[in-house]
């Protein structure tokens, strides 16, 4: 007969381990399962399932590119699919402005296939009753995510307990078997070895929290003020398609983008004294009476409507400011939208879907720096990196596909810190 001495560690173990094998199976299934997250994550900067972004929309892809190997492909990696001179895709870059494509290596097959059944499966959500606006995606989805984890680890903490209160219990009833001298079970919460796991635990959650709040310190990711003029970009930027650059003209040339004046507001507002587009919703759902907000672009600007002429001086507009870097970062606009050619939305988000901006990427260092990392530059026809000689050698030799924001130096550290 075995020994119960030996079986029971054996038995312990076994358990523990085919727990925790169960536990981390489970959360590998999680994340490669949730398309949704998974297209927020790495595809929603610059796509939309249903309409066209900074990229195309993606809804009939696996229509349009039957060769399954040759989507993932150019997922993973769209400048060696163009070198390999593919007709489809060739055109679709030609089309889109010849914009390079972000790549991601590391995604795997199961990753991939969970973000093209998230785009076959898509429906676009149906507005909220009072016309609120929607939440951002991914944001529910990884809301839900920790609950599951967080109700699953209680489970699993809890079955934990109770097979070690059945496992002293049936060691009890061999030794009374046995006729061996054997003592009452101590309770959980009286021994020594449950509490000092039981603190080591919540040290490590603990930790891990306070952690991750003292990196987030100052980071304002959704950060959305009320601002003394209700200003639609959805509007603006959207409906009637303003090009950024006519309000925000220091984005090509200078470090700031530049709040504009007043008086550029005015440019159209001369004329345009009442909102007659579609009914604009508030965040808390109460319509929004616009011709109210123009108004007060009028006082500012010290125009009387009625009499089609200024009257005053008028006062500047106390706009609040949305996105913020430290002091010891230095950031250049022009230096990514006319030497890099990023678009808007690849750091502000869908701007011309917000009625009321916020704040929609970190901006971390470790966000930058995985931008420049994976970012790659556009080299065709773009005078600004004519001194890199050697990689315009290897491009022409077919030594190198492309050209990142790190092989040019975009991730030394006095590029942004000196």
């Amino acid at each position: 007969m075995i020994d119960q001495g030996v079986q029971r560690p054996i038995a312990r173990g076994t358990l523990l381990s085919v727990l925790l094998i169960t536990l981390l199976s489970f959360g590998n299934k999680l994340s490669a399962q949730d398309g949704q997250k998974l297209f927020n994550d790495n595809c929603g900067t610059c796509h939309k399932v249903d309409k066209d972004l900074t990229g195309p929309a993606l809804k009939g892809v696996e229509d349009r590119v039957k060769d399954k190997k040759l989507l993932h492909a150019w997922i993973r990696n769209n400048q060696a699919v163009l070198a390999s001179g593919d007709p489809y895709f060739t055109k679709l870059y030609n089309d889109w402005r010849k914009t390079p494509m972000n790549v991601f290596p590391s995604l795997t097959d199961e990753e991939i296939d969970a973000i093209l059944k998230y785009v076959r499966e898509y429906k676009a959500p149906v507005a909220a009753a009072g016309g609120g606006n929607t939440p951002a995606d991914g944001k529910m989805g990884e809301s839900d995510n920790m609950i599951l984890y967080g109700v699953l680890t209680l489970i699993l903490a809890v079955v934990a307990l109770v097979m070690l209160g059945v496992n002293s219990n049936l060691k009890k009833l061999a030794d009374d078997k046995d006729g061996l001298p054997s003592h009452e079970p101590i309770p959980f919460y009286r021994n020594k070895t449950y509490i000092a796991l039981i603190t080591v635990i919540l040290f490590v959650i603990g930790g891990v929290f306070v952690s991750k709040g003292m990196i987030g310190l100052d980071r304002r990711k959704n950060y959305e003020p009320v601002q003394p003029i209700f200003y639609s970009h959805k509007v603006h930027a959207g409906t009637n398609q303003i090009n950024c650059l006519y309000c925000h003209g220091g984005a090509m040339e200078s470090k700031q983008a530049s709040i504009p004046s007043v008086n550029v507001c005015m440019n159209c507002h001369m004329t345009i004294t009442e909102y007659t587009g579609a009914p604009i919703y508030k965040e808390d759902g109460t319509e929004l009476d616009a011709t109210a907000e123009i108004k007060k672009v009028h006082a500012a600007a010290g125009y009387d409507a009625a009499k089609k002429e200024y009257t005053s001086e008028g006062k500047p507009v106390e706009w609040v400011k949305i996105h913020n870097l430290p002091d010891h970062v230095f950031f250049s606009h022009a230096q990514h939208v006319k030497a890099g050619k990023v678009q808007c939305q690849t750091c502000h988000g869908e701007i011309n879907n917000m009625h009321e901006v916020k704040q929609v990427a970190e901006l971390s260092m470790g966000w930058c720096v995985n931008c420049h990392r994976e970012t790659k530059v556009d080299f065709v026809d773009n005078k600004f990196y004519s001194i890199y000689e050697k990689y315009h050698n290897e491009i022409k030799n077919k030594t190198r596909d492309s050209v990142t924001v790190s092989d040019i130096g975009g991730t030394e550290c006095q590029k942004c810190h000196y």
